[in-house]
């Protein structure tokens, strides 16, 4: 981040850690913070307890306690997770929305590649992180985007049924006793419940096909009132309506209308993003439906009309995405494309939170541990993002990448 610093900037860093501080309280804590955080913003190769303690101190005689020091602040020390997260989020959203609103919620996981299998939540699956089925953690994340930025300000640890359903584990890790086994659908509403409940400004939630085919989750979205633009199955039924407005009586799946679509040559081409090396588009169509599960339990006709977005790409035989937007009103199909397509952007994102930040360099074993680690690097984040947008304010002729740039410490 050393691009990024000056004087004014090592002044609004204290000023920051004072602010974080007053919420962790002790003075204890609110130092061993400070070096926590130094840690992850230093240049060292790995970002763990250890080496961060390593380099903070210029007597090696004074390591070990240093070290010491630490464990007890990330697994041991009363501290909340989600009052820190929540107020770091408050300091990056401050100088996000000065200059742009709120556009999007983004829900996404990643992967915490391991070895060994004591890690909290760690096991055989899969994740898109690696491209395969793994030994890892997966963590469920909410970013909030405006058009050029976006800041991280929530996770939360999957817990696969074998480590919530096993005591002695559970002991070992020290889940609490209020944490049970929860989807991730599941944990990524419980993300987007705390969100609200903590009056983060209201964007599009956004989200692949694995938490956008559920329909609970969709529902789930609309009772919190807001509104999404999800991927989903494109094996999924809708019914469609037509020109005048009129619901057809047939029941269709999405990849068989979309077919059905391009026979007809209703695909244009859109593009969504101008890049630095080309532009970014594909073929899309939009139509206005109401999904048709459970039709034959009947109710469709008090559910609620979405439009339905197709990607098809350049010499694909099928679309790549489906999507179903809630949005109200009639917005065009060159808006629906950018906003969707603003999901893609948190991959850059967990790049620069564990290839800069160490987000997935912890390498203890407990929840708490987990927990505290991640709070530190999300509040890190929070300040690096802020000073970005102080130094790089988001301009209408400017293209996006020009917003993502990586930082160095």
């Amino acid at each position: 981040m050393a691009n990024l610093m000056n004087s004014a900037a090592e002044r609004r860093l204290s000023e920051y850690f004072d602010r974080i501080g007053s919420v962790l309280g002790r003075k204890g804590r609110r130092e061993s913070f400070a070096l926590y955080a130094e840690g992850v913003f230093g240049d060292g190769e790995r970002k763990s307890i250890e080496p961060i303690a390593a380099r903070a101190c210029a007597d090696p005689a004074r390591v070990d306690a240093e070290h010491q020091r630490l464990l007890h602040f990330a697994l041991d020390a009363p501290w909340s997770d989600d009052d820190v997260r929540r107020d770091a989020a408050r300091y990056a959203l401050d100088a996000m929305t000065a200059h742009e609103p709120v556009d999007s919620w983004i829900i996404d996981d990643t992967g915490f590649l391991k070895q060994g299998k004591h890690s909290v939540g760690v096991q055989r699956q899969y994740t898109g992180s690696a491209g395969k089925t793994t030994n890892c953690q997966i963590g469920v994340s909410l970013t909030i985007a405006t058009r050029t930025e976006q800041v991280p300000i929530d996770f939360a640890l999957y817990l696969p049924e074998t480590w919530t359903e096993d005591r002695a584990r559970r002991q070992e890790a020290r889940i609490p006793d209020d944490v049970q086994f929860a989807t991730k659908t599941e944990l990524a509403l419980q993300l987007l419940r705390r969100a609200v409940d903590n009056g983060i400004p209201p964007g599009l939630v956004l989200a692949d096909q694995a938490y956008g085919s559920s329909k609970d989750f969709r529902k789930a979205v609309r009772e919190m009132g807001l509104h999404y633009g999800v991927a989903v199955d494109p094996r999924s039924v809708v019914m469609v309506f037509d020109k005048l407005g009129r619901r057809r009586d047939e029941i269709i799946s999405i990849i068989d209308l979309a077919h059905r679509i391009d026979t007809q040559g209703g695909f244009r081409r859109c593009t969504w993003r101008q890049g630095t090396k080309k532009d970014l588009s594909a073929r899309f169509a939009l139509r206005r439906v109401v999904p048709a599960y459970d039709h034959a339990q009947g109710g469709i006709d008090k559910r609620e009309p979405v439009w339905l977005l197709i990607e098809w790409r350049d010499d694909e035989d099928a679309p790549a995405n489906c999507f179903l937007c809630s949005l109200p009103g009639r917005p065009t199909k060159k808006q629906l494309v950018r906003r969707v397509m603003q999901r893609w952007r948190i991959e850059r994102t967990y790049q620069d939170l564990k290839d800069e930040l160490g987000l997935d360099h912890y390498e203890g074993r407990r929840f708490p541990g987990w927990h505290h680690h991640v709070s530190v690097v999300l509040c890190c984040y929070a300040f690096v993002i802020a000073e970005r947008v102080r130094h790089f304010p988001p301009s209408a002729g400017r293209p996006l990448e020009a917003h993502a740039q990586s930082f160095t410490a």
